[in-house]
């Protein structure tokens, strides 16, 4: 796929979810003879329509009807197809989580799982369309592979490489329409690995999702104050990059976990399991959900009210800092 300027803006327009749908899996249908697509009542949603229309012979729409989805998608893999099945986040990961673990994490069957909406993009609609446990539900599970997108190119990037691999995958897709831009230019994905996006001498911020873009906009803010914050992309949660962390615990004073998910479990829940097998480490600090439910509104409100916006991510560095530097 040609990877230019006008493309990258155009996809974002379209956010994770069309680029995903309506770009990559056209293309990869095109290439792929044994794909499939299945959702759950999402195509329109989701921009299928393009795919729906090119490969009707590669689609199908089950109706609501999610825990049923991962039972049809995991009986056409068993037929030799490569299956990828989608529905909200919350749905995919909560509601379908024995079907999940049964048929694609026990069987190891070929079915990527693609959940959309996750985090609060659906903010409005409130927990039931939410997904900020769905992190730590699947990366329990063996032999799962766990991406969460950044941005549009990225999500790109993981329809193509899920379609690359003869395992099951679970692609978080969060960012909605006009999706914040984080890569700029073309770039090689490469899953299981760390991707640094800033250098930086004093603090390492490991952010994944739509909280890539506010750790780069907070990094912005503290180098005016003369705090300096690597910033990474932690793109694949689960199989972790065991030697990037390890490059991270040894050259930082702090750690600065970012995610759209509850703190209890996720993201920054693996880097802390992984680290706490190592002596004289640097201290962490965690940025996401509480243990609680949030208000419902807008997107940017419910940030908000948790403390996930670039300048809130900034003042509470800032911070945490001090506590390390008294």
């Amino acid at each position: 796929m040609k990877v230019t300027s006008a493309n990258i803006r155009t996809w974002a327009r379209l956010g994770q979810r069309g680029a995903f749908f309506a770009i990559a899996m056209p293309d990869i249908a095109a290439e792929k003879e044994n794909l499939k697509l299945l959702t759950a009542d999402l195509a329109l949603l989701s921009g299928m329509d393009r795919f729906r229309a090119a490969y009707p012979e590669k689609f199908l729409n089950v109706g609501i009807a999610e825990q049923n989805m991962i039972g049809i998608a995991a009986g056409l893999a068993m037929e030799g197809d490569c299956v990828f099945a989608t529905t909200y986040a919350s749905f995919i990961a909560v509601r379908s989580l024995e079907h999940v673990r049964q048929h694609l994490s026990h069987m190891q069957c070929n079915v990527k799982i693609v959940g959309s909406a996750a985090g609060v993009v659906a903010a409005k609609s409130g927990v039931s369309h939410w997904a900020t446990e769905d992190l730590a539900f699947i990366r329990a599970l063996p032999n799962m592979t766990v991406l969460s997108a950044s941005d549009s190119l990225e999500a790109i990037k993981m329809a193509e490489y899920a379609a690359s691999v003869d395992k099951p995958v679970y692609i978080r897709l969060s960012g909605g329409l006009n999706c914040p831009i984080v890569y700029k230019e073309d770039y090689d994905f490469e899953a299981g690995k760390l991707k640094e996006l800033k250098k930086g001498t004093d603090i390492a911020v490991i952010a994944t999702g739509l909280m890539v873009a506010e750790a780069l906009k907070a990094a912005e803010l503290l180098e005016e104050q003369g705090i300096s914050c690597a910033v990474m992309n932690m793109h694949t949660i689960k199989p972790l990059d065991k030697a990037g962390l390890e490059k991270v615990f040894a050259e930082y004073k702090m750690i600065v976990t970012v995610e759209e998910h509850n703190i209890i479990g996720g993201m920054g829940s693996a880097v802390a399991e992984y680290k706490a097998g190592f002596s004289n480490t640097p201290r962490q600090v965690f940025i996401g959900f509480p243990d609680a439910f949030a208000k419902a509104g807008s997107q940017r409100f419910v940030w908000e009210q948790n403390g996930l916006t670039a300048e809130q991510i900034a003042e509470r560095i800032k911070e945490e800092r001090s506590k390390v530097h008294d």
